[in-house]
Formats: structure tokens, C-alpha cells, sequence
């Protein structure tokens, strides 16, 4: 066996050689039968312009998932830096001899430009060379063709300037800044008919045709309304190149109002931001869309696909001009994020904490274990006493009534509840009893012997009276605690000072009754001129019509002159039915604001009741909302038709105001007076009325009025936050 082992290690050993000879053949071949594809990426404009880079790092990252080995071709046309046709004709011949022996596999063009260069000699240069665009928009339009596919850029010109406006509301001007070169005026082309629905609004200019310095000095002393939007600008109208960025950046230094840009390539240098399109995600598309074709896919039958854009900001921006971020639209990115104290620490803080909240709770769970150890009568001191530190520090009183003596023991806030000086009382059953309000006794006794007969805690609310003769309404729990044989030995109980609590709810009472009160009047007073008026002068008017019908007159004259009577009285009960309709409910209140229908509820009474009111208005928001706009209106309608119904006056004053958030109503009259006091006393249901509709938007009412010297009513309640930047609409005579 020992001269047989080393024969099998060398026969192991060659079988070893044999297969990796094996697999180093097999790879040889694979490597020999995959050919390098080539890949030429023709751009508008060279390595200078970051916009260039930015898609060129898309292509690179989906070409790497290629399985094919690849060779990249990277060639510029320079259409910026040499935009004379006879310069680009010249590139043009030169790249058709430097690849008409090397043809690459597909050509990916970036720019309009590279993409009118292969629609004009693809056929005849670079016959079925599939062609794979990007940034085709800033050109004219797209070709249709054969063996061309690509992606087609979006620009967000509207959502960015709703975006800006959203976080910047006191927009009144927007400002377009764009450069002059082909690309710049086509790109410029394409955001002004995006924007031409704005245009009237927002007065939106365009700043193209100027030299870099004007252009500097422009933006430092714009109007503060104003927001800047920044499209593409690589040359001046001094003929000055500039990249996209570098030019960015100098509209922002420069600018005193906020920068908004179009472009991924036009942030971090002080832009705040907009939906910007990703030049780094049209190249990923781009470079997918080759990865595709490489793979065996025909180029029609790959569709074009539209980048999107993204809402992306700027943190320093946004902190520099005071932008809440929460104004952003949902999904928005955020950049240069300064990281808090909290960003920075918080595993360090939270594992901290946990390692105090762990040590805590062993701890505890030591103590729990020595505090099981100790007998009940500790536990029940140790209770006790923490009951009785509780209830001393707030209004309750608690007692310990032992069933057997007849003893009770009182602590807590017993000066408060009881007016005992002491904080601990001792007394037999019936001192409790005796403080009991005399029409609660019965009550309480019977809830006692209730809960000791059902064992079930004892719960009851009633009066007790103090040693100083005050009455407070006290809530009362206990429970009582049995011996083994069943009986009660001893009662614990806490009571608590609700005397607030019955007041207030006494209180609410009380409003409610008047409100119903208030609105039973209301219905008397619909019912009474429903029935004494409208009712009585329709009986007569169909009375007077059976008359007619019975004995109609000979005289067609006469006949008319009757219709026309009726008529007449038809409409006086319409516009009776009208007016009290109004005085219900205002329609014009709720289409057409507040203002119109104060205006309009003035010049109708005016006009029945045959009065002066004159009617001011001064400062008054629009969009008021809609609780102020109806307690405005119904106070109005009350104090006036008061005013007009008792004051004997002819001429009446309506003012209504806007001042510093607030809306200020006056009703002004100069008639008998009366005694507001007297008045208020005798809780007169238009008195109240009216201080409970202001009472309920937090506003104030006061009403001044003598006998014989006229009355002025004034309310003024606050506006919401809301609504406080609304401008204000003009004055109405």
C-alpha cells in the first residue's frame, strides 16, 4: 500500500493540470469570440459646461452593466464656443473621416446639435448606426426616424413657479433671466409658452438681451415681490461664455430677492431650488436605452422614454431667505442639510439614556424585591402616607371612617373644602352629617347604605355647607373594606371641590334657556308678521279678486286699473316675503362676501323702512371667514332694525372697519336713547342675541346710549391668522 499511495497522488495531480488547462482554454475562447463594441457620445458642448459631465457619468454607470467589453469614443461639437455653420460643417467632415474606418456600434448624442448632425448624414455617414438621443428639447423638435430612439427632457418651468410662489405668497413680479446664445433662446422659447397663462397675473418679464455687469446690477435693486427664475445662460449680449453654473452663481450672489432654477446643473450656488430636471438621470436613461440596443434589441422597437423632473431645494437657500420648509411640495428633496446636535448624537444619547433607563430599572427591580419583603401593616403605612401627601397638596379632603366606633378622620385641604383650620380633623359620624346641605341628605345616606349593602364603591355629588356658612358642591368616592366574617370594618374615601365645575355647568344651563328663549321669540315675531301682514293682506287681495270674478267691472279701463292695483300689491307682499327672507338668511352673505351683503342689507332697509343709512367701509379683507362674516352681519341686521323700530331717528350711521387684523362694525343713530344698564338687566333677547353670536368668535360688543342722546353700537372681532395677509379692499362710498 505504501508504494501504491504516491502512484495515486500523481494521477490526481495530472487530472488536476488537465482540467484547468480545460478551463483556461474555455475562457480564452470566450474571451476571443467577444468583440469590443464601440460607443461614440457626440456632445453639444466640451467638459467645461458641468451640465456635460453630469450626463456623460449617467451613460458611463448603465453602460457598466453592459456584458459586452466597450470602447468609448468622446468627441464636442462646441456649438457654443463655435457657433458659426461654417465651424460646424468643418467638425462635422472631420468626424466622418475620423470614424469611417472605425464605425462605432451606436452613437449616443447629447444636445441638439450632435442630434441635427446625425439626422441630416446618418444615412449617407453612418448607415444603420443606431442612434440613441438626449436633450433633444432644446431643439425645434424631435425626429421620427428609423434606428433612432432616446429620451426626451423635460423642463418644469409652471410647477417650479408655483413652488416659489407657494413659499414666497406676496409674489407680485417674476422675473425670466436667460442668456443669448441659440441654445439659450430656444430653451427661453419653450419656458415662455409654458408660462403665457401667468403672464397677466404675475407680470412675468424677460431679461435676456443684456451684458453680465447691467444684468448684476439689475438684480440688486428689484422690487421685494419679486422672485427670479433662471433658465440657461452661456453667453452675454457682449458675447461673454459662461457655464450654466458659473453664470448661476453670479445671478444669486448678486440678486436680493430668491433665485428659482430649471436645472440640476443650476443649484448649490445660492438658487433656492425648484422641480428641476436631473441631467445625471437623462444620461442613466440614455445609457440604458444603449445597453438595450447593444444587447440584440432594434433600435424601433426600443421606445423613448421622458425624464422626469424633481422638486429639489437648497437648506442654505431656503434658511437665507426665511422659507418654511414645511411650505415645500411633498416628496421634495432637500440638499446641504446641516446636521443638528441631535443628527450628530443621537445613537450616543439614545444608547446613553438606555443605559440609564436599564440601570434604572434594575434598580427598581432591586427595590421592588426588598419592598416585597416587608410585612402588609408597612405597606399599608407606607400607602397611607403617600395618599395623605397627595390629597394635602391639591382641594381634596380624603377620610378614614371606622364602621364600628362611629369615628371618622379627616386630612387634607380641609380649610379649603370644609373651612377647618387644621389638616386633620377627628370627629364621630354625625359632625359629617351635620355639614351635609339639608336636601342632599337623604340622598347621600341612602348612596351609603347602598354601597355597604351591594359592596360596590360609593360614589355621590352634593352640597355641603362650610363653617362659614359659603355652600360648595363636593364629589364624594369610597369604598368600604370587610372583616373575614363579612361585615364592614372600615370606609376610605376621597372628596373633591366641584363647586367650579356645578357653576359653570349652572352657567351653560342658564345660555341655553335664554338661546331657546331667544329663538321662541324669534319664531313669535316670523309668525306674528307672516300672519298680522302678509297673511292679512293676501286674504284681502283674494277677497277683492272673488269680488272681481263675482261683479267684474264693464269698463276695460277699469278692469286694467284693478290688475294693476293687484299687481302692485302682489309686489309689496313679495318684497315683504323677501324681506323677511333676508333678514333669515342672506344669500348675498355667502356668494358674494361680506361686504357686498352689509352694503346691500343697508340700502334695502333704507329703502322699506324709507330712511338715511349711510353706509362706510375702510380697510376690509377679502375672504373673511365665514363665522365672523355671519356674526358681523346678523349684529348689523339686529342693532339696526332695532335702531330704526325704536330710536325715532331718520338718519342712521353704518361704519365697518378693518384694523390690524381685526373688523370693527359701528352702528351709529341720533335718536331717543335708552338705559343700557336697564336695558341689559331686563336680559333683552336682542341684547343677547347679539353678545352671544360675538362672545362665540371671541370679539367684544359695547353699546353706549343715554335718553335723548342717540345710541352707538360697536363690536370688533379678530380675524384668523390666515386671513390677516389678505389685501385689503378698497373703500365703498
Amino acid at each position: 500500500m505504501s508504494s501504491g499511495f504516491p502512484k495515486l497522488i500523481t494521477v490526481l495531480l495530472r487530472l488536476i493540470a488537465v482540467l484547468l488547462s480545460f478551463c483556461f482554454a474555455l475562457r480564452s475562447s470566450g474571451q476571443a469570440q467577444v468583440q469590443p463594441r464601440r460607443v461614440l457620445i457626440l456632445n453639444e458642448v466640451g467638459t467645461a459646461w458641468p451640465g456635460i459631465n453630469l450626463i456623460d457619468h449617467g451613460i458611463s454607470a448603465a453602460l457598466d452593466t453592459s456584458p459586452y467589453k466597450l470602447e468609448f469614443y468622446r468627441e464636442y461639437m462646441d456649438a457654443i464656443l463655435f457657433p458659426d455653420p461654417v465651424d460646424q460643417q468643418r467638425f462635422r467632415k472631420f468626424f466622418i473621416r475620423k470614424y469611417q474606418n472605425r464605425r462605432p456600434d451606436i452613437i449616443i448624442t447629447v444636445g441638439p446639435s450632435p442630434l441635427k448632425f446625425m439626422v441630416e448624414m446618418h444615412d449617407k455617414a453612418f448607415p444603420g448606426v443606431p442612434i440613441v438621443f438626449c436633450l433633444p428639447n432644446w431643439a425645434p423638435g424631435t425626429p421620427a426616424r428609423v434606428n433612432f430612439t432616446g429620451v426626451q427632457n423635460e423642463i418644469s418651468p409652471v410647477e417650479t413657479l408655483e413652488a416659489a410662489i407657494h413659499l414666497k405668497p406676496v409674489t407680485k413680479h417674476v422675473l425670466v433671466v436667460a442668456g443669448t446664445s441659440l441654445v439659450d433662446a430656444t430653451y427661453t422659447n419653450v419656458v415662455k409658452q409654458k408660462l403665457r397663462p401667468y403672464e397677466a397675473k404675475y407680470g412675468i418679464a424677460y431679461l435676456t438681451n443684456v451684458t453680465m455687469p447691467d444684468l448684476v446690477d439689475r438684480l440688486k435693486h428689484l422690487p421685494r415681490e419679486t422672485i427670479v427664475l433662471f433658465t440657461s445662460f452661456s453667453q452675454d449680449a457682449a458675447g461673454s461664455r459662461f457655464t450654466t453654473g458659473g453664470a448661476s452663481a453670479i445671478v444669486a450672489a448678486a440678486a436680493n430677492v430668491p433665485i428659482f432654477a430649471l436645472g440640476d446643473a443650476s443649484i448649490n450656488h445660492g438658487e433656492v431650488g425648484g422641480k428641476l430636471s436631473l441631467l445625471h438621470e437623462q444620461g442613466r436613461l440614455a445609457g440604458e436605452l444603449a445597453v438595450r440596443i447593444l444587447q440584440g434589441a432594434p433600435p424601433n422597437e426600443v421606445a423613448r422614454v421622458t425624464a422626469g423632473t424633481t422638486y429639489m431645494f437648497d437648506w442654505r437657500a431656503l434658511r437665507r431667505w426665511g422659507f418654511d420648509e414645511s411650505h415645500l411640495p411633498p416628496g421634495s428633496i432637500v440638499l446641504n442639510r446641516h446636521a443638528t446636535l441631535w443628527d450628530s448624537y443621537k445613537w450616543y444619547v439614545i444608547g446613553g439614556i438606555s443605559l440609564i433607563v436599564f440601570e434604572a430599572l434594575l434598580i427598581f427591580g432591586l427595590l421592588w424585591q426588598r419592598t416585597r419583603r416587608r410585612n402588609a401593616e408597612s405597606q399599608l403605612s407606607v400607602t397611607n402616607d403617600r395618599l395623605r401627601t397627595a390629597i394635602e397638596g391639591g382641594r381634596f379632603v380624603g377620610w378614614d371612617f371606622d364602621v364600628n366606633t362611629g369615628q371618622n378622620q379627616w386630612f387634607g385641604d380641609l380649610h379649603g373644602v370644609f373651612g377647618i383650620a387644621s389638616k386633620t380633623y377627628a370627629a364621630h359620624d354625625g359632625e359629617f352629617r351635620k355639614r351635609v346641605h339639608p336636601d342632599d341628605l337623604d340622598a347621600v345616606m341612602h348612596a351609603l347604605q347602598r354601597a355597604q349593602k351591594n359592596r360596590e364603591p360609593y360614589v355621590a355629588e352634593f352640597r355641603i355647607i362650610r363653617n362659614d356658612g359659603e355652600v360648595r358642591w363636593i364629589l364624594a368616592r369610597g369604598k368600604f373594606h370587610h372583616a373575614v366574617n363579612g361585615r364592614p370594618e372600615r370606609m376610605l374615601g376621597l372628596a373633591v371641590d366641584v363647586t367650579e365645575r356645578k357653576l359653570a355647568e349652572q352657567a351653560l344651563a342658564d345660555v341655553s334657556r335664554r338661546l331657546i328663549q331667544a329663538q321662541e321669540q324669534e319664531r313669535m315675531r316670523i309668525a306674528r308678521e307672516l300672519h298680522d301682514d302678509i297673511n292679512q293682506q293676501i286674504s284681502i287681495l283674494a277677497v277683492d279678486l272673488n269680488r272681481l270674478g263675482q261683479q267684474p267691472p264693464e269698463s276695460t279701463a277699469r278692469l286694467k286699473s284693478i290688475f294693476d292695483e293687484a299687481a302692485v300689491r302682489l309686489s309689496d307682499i313679495s318684497g315683504e316675503v323677501q324681506a323677511i327672507s333676508h333678514r333669515l338668511h342672506s344669500s348675498k352673505l355667502e356668494y358674494v362676501g361680506l361686504l357686498a351683503a352689509c352694503k346691500g342689507f343697508c340700502k334695502e332697509a333704507a329703502e322699506r323702512q324709507s330712511v338715511n343709512i349711510e353706509f362706510r367701509a375702510d380697510g376690509v379683507p377679502s375672504g373673511v371667514p365665514q363665522d365672523v362674516s355671519l356674526t358681523i352681519f346678523r349684529v348689523l341686521q339686529e342693532s339696526l332694525q332695532n335702531a330704526i323700530k325704536h330710536s325715532g331717528a331718520q338718519h342712521f350711521a353704518v361704519q365697518l372697519r378693518g384694523l390690524c387684523g381685526d373688523l370693527q362694525l359701528t352702528v351709529q343713530d341720533d335718536g331717543i336713547g335708552f338705559d343700557v344698564v336697564r336695558a341689559t338687566s331686563n336680559h333683552g333677547i336682542g341684547l343677547i342675541s347679539m353678545r352671544e353670536r360675538v362672545n362665540l368668535v371671541k370679539g367684544a360688543i359695547s353699546i353706549t346710549s343715554q335718553p335723548g342722546a342717540g345710541t352707538e353700537v360697536n363690536i370688533r372681532v379678530p380675524m384668523s391668522a390666515t386671513h390677516r395677509s389678505h389685501e385689503a379692499a378698497s373703500e365703498v362710498a
